[in-house]
């Protein structure tokens, strides 16, 4: 099997590392790894890496993400989603998509936002939600996010409920549900998630992504090198600089464009490392070739 990214559409019901499971048996090798946790709630794009190409993994995650989502207005839940239980809210039919769209802008742009209490966060060295579960008070630090949109696709009256489609592009580290909660929050009647869908990782999109029961019938990864074509920018090297890549040495007349990593093809077009600037330097992340 080559290395490279499978790019799963998530069944709902199914947890992240069930999906890691099932494609360690398709592809017929332990090492495999994903960018970015989904719930068991929710669906959509879930990036996975194959042997060599898990490494990319911690740099995708880093990437802006898109969801489609419902939040449900008129009731609260201690998980901020519809798996958890009731915890409060109110009667919201006297509300409309005029009044959602109001608190709208103070929740777009760089935002300081307090993670949902069931969370993948460790806290002392162990996961946030497992705490939550075990009956231990989880107060967690509200940590810097960006929202570069959050808009309203769609509004039903439910009574007492109001039912809000929304489209959300965002910064990694972003929890929906936590948006979800605190709009609630601002209109005074509690919220939560009904359904959660992510639409994209970075390039990677639902046009890509492929069923659990797709792969089954035809097994294949994204290869290593066009995977990070997609993912990065990328620099072509002369024969003299890909040998000094290929070992991880620092490339001292080299100027990489932005501040994110770059992927390093040598002449032959072998994808080789992942490389970024560091003052008048470019120095390797990741050594591939």
């Amino acid at each position: 099997m080559s290395d490279g990214l499978v790019i799963v559409d998530k069944p709902p019901g199914w947890t992240s590392h069930d999906v890691v499971g099932r494609v360690r048996r398709l592809a017929g090798t332990r090492k495999v790894g994903h960018a970015g946790t989904l719930d068991p709630m929710a669906t959509g794009v879930l990036v996975l890496g194959v042997d060599r190409a898990t490494r990319l993994l911690g740099h995708l995650m880093l990437t802006e993400k898109e969801y489609a989502a419902t939040i449900r207005l008129g009731a609260s839940t201690n998980t901020d989603d519809a798996e958890g239980e009731a915890s409060g809210g109110g009667d919201a039919t006297h509300l409309g998509r005029a009044d959602v769209e109001s608190v709208l802008p103070k929740l777009r742009g760089t935002i300081e936002q307090v993670p949902s209490t069931v969370s993948a966060i460790k806290v002392d060295g162990k996961r946030a939600y497992a705490r939550a579960r075990a009956g231990e008070a989880v107060e967690l630090q509200a940590r810097t996010v960006h929202i570069n949109r959050l808009e309203i696709v769609d509004a039903r009256s439910a009574p007492p409920y109001l039912d809000v489609d929304v489209a959300v592009a965002c910064s990694s580290g972003t929890y929906v549900r936590a948006l979800a909660r605190d709009i609630g929050s601002v209109l005074g009647v509690g919220a939560h998630l009904t359904a959660l869908r992510r639409t994209r990782v970075g390039p990677f999109g639902l046009d890509t992504a492929r069923t659990l029961e797709g792969l089954a019938d035809d097994f294949a990864v994204l290869d290593i090198g066009a995977a990070a074509r997609s993912a990065f920018e990328v620099v072509t090297l002369d024969e003299e600089s890909a040998r000094m890549v290929r070992h991880g040495r620092p490339l001292h007349d080299t100027r990489l464009p932005g501040e994110a990593p770059v992927a390093m093809f040598g002449p032959d077009g072998a994808f080789l490392a992942l490389y970024e600037q560091r003052g008048e330097i470019a120095k390797a992340v990741a050594v591939f070739g």
